[in-house]
């Protein structure tokens, strides 16, 4: 019962399921931009819904974003809609309370910083390659978002969480392309929905983990694994005075939580890479001849790549940062409210579900000049770009851990393609939509022409 609270304008939809199903069909439709448009035109930047079983603030705008962004965690947890929460675990990242949270963020960001993550460019470089030459062997046509998935699957396992059994790897790929589904749906436990499929899904990928879990603990104690080899090592070693250490499920519902936040932005990004160069001859050409200069000034060595090297990848990535502007990975993302706050002038109580948005900001005039035009040289200007204002990641204190780690992994294969292959689309006019990603809905397939350096 709200009755006393200033709640904003909008609808609660139906019982349970609220808008849930018109968002979604958005979503699919590419259209989500619109549907959350068509309401801040209705009600004002900050507006009430139902979504993912759960009723629901959409705060829009700087403002909105810097609200979002910048509330403490006593006003404001990162714990995710439903549907996400109950897959994940309910140890999860963004489920954790605060110190536990802190504890396990710290765990997880030791790994993936940049100063840990240049130790692990040669690994994820020939992983990539070795994959790559694999996927291209006597076949001139591939579908890219396929092998995106699973490319940058297997790289997230043998790289973050040091799984490198194929069996193992295949089997987990398999259940969490099901998971991946459950996260975005309607939390209706019935026979055949995504959500009960995900359920089933999560309970073999805890029975795929917690051998490898025990494997890892009996090597750090007779010191044949160190604790900074991967992301389980590391969760592992966590403890000491006054410290409880994380237990088993602790691991896996982070290990989840963590495959989430790399695996499929990563995979995305990537796939959302080739569909642009396929589709701009002067931006694959400017990017080519960024790579073969890289290549031009190796100097010897055993020809994988160097941290140095990725970082002279400037331009591949002011090109990926646009496209993530134009067509942002995250469409936006959950919040709770923690306790009763307001914002605008509204009432926001306690347990609500706040959704944020990228659209609203990337495309505003105001903040990027003439916005529906695609220009990576905004990324490489020396005007900073207003905070909270360009948001793929998120920002503030919950923005996405595996930022870096996509940007590494994104470029390395870009390198890997650019430096051997032209490419063209087998259907050039492919629609994009969100599941809840954005991809080409057909899987990209993509006609190949060897172009190998010179």
């Amino acid at each position: 019962d709200y009755r006393g609270y200033n709640l904003p304008g909008g609808s609660l939809g139906f019982p349970l399921i609220g808008e849930s199903i018109s968002f979604l069909r958005a979503q699919l439709q590419d259209r989500g931009d619109e549907w959350i448009h068509e309401r801040v035109l209705k009600h004002g930047p900050v507006f009430k819904t139902h979504m993912m079983g759960s009723p629901t603030f959409v705060i829009t705008g700087q403002p909105g974003n810097k609200f979002v962004f910048g509330a403490d965690y006593d006003i404001m947890s990162a714990k995710p809609p439903k549907t996400l929460a109950i897959v994940a675990g309910e140890y999860s990242l963004s489920d954790l309370p605060k110190p536990r949270y802190l504890l396990v963020k710290q765990g997880m960001v030791s790994f993936l910083k940049a100063e840990s993550l240049q130790h692990h460019v040669k690994h994820m470089d020939r992983l990539i390659k070795a994959s790559l030459l694999r996927e291209t062997k006597n076949r001139d046509v591939v579908q890219a978002v396929q092998f995106m998935k699973n490319l940058t699957f297997e790289v997230a396992c043998c790289v973050l969480f040091g799984v490198d059994d194929e069996v193992i790897i295949k089997g987990l790929m398999s259940d969490f392309a099901v998971a991946f589904k459950a996260f975005w749906s309607i939390p209706i436990n019935l026979p055949g929905t995504n959500y009960t499929r995900g359920l089933a899904a999560r309970k073999r990928i805890v029975e795929k983990i917690l051998p490898i879990i025990k494997k890892k603990k009996e090597e750090l104690a007779n010191g044949t694994l160190s604790p900074r080899n991967d992301v389980i090592a590391c969760f592992l070693s966590i403890g000491g005075e006054n410290v409880v250490p994380l237990s088993d499920l602790e691991i896996i519902d982070n290990f989840i939580f963590l495959m989430i936040a790399s695996h499929d932005t990563a995979a995305n990004l990537s796939s959302m890479m080739i569909w642009k160069l396929a589709r701009d001859k002067q931006i694959y050409d400017k990017i080519r001849e960024e790579h073969l200069g890289i290549l031009a000034q190796r100097q010897g060595g055993d020809e994988t790549l160097t941290w140095v090297e990725v970082n002279k990848m400037k331009y591949t990535w002011s090109v990926a940062q646009e496209l993530m502007r134009v067509i942002p990975p995250l469409f936006g993302n959950f919040r709770t409210t923690t306790a009763d706050t307001s914002f605008a002038g509204f009432d926001l109580p306690k347990g609500w579900q706040v959704f944020w948005v990228a659209c609203e900001t990337h495309m505003d005039k105001n903040f990027f000049e003439d916005p529906t035009t695609f220009d990576p040289s905004r990324f490489e200007a020396k005007k900073p770009i207003p905070p909270c204002t360009y948001i793929p990641f998120g920002a503030g204190m919950h923005q996405c851990i595996g930022n870096e780690y996509a940007r590494v992994k994104t470029l390395t294969i870009v390198h890997h393609l650019v430096t051997r292959f032209e490419w063209s689309q087998v259907n050039p006019n492919e629609k994009i939509a969100r599941q809840p990603l954005p991809y080409p809905s057909t899987g990209l397939p993509i006609k190949l022409i060897s172009k190998p350096a010179l």
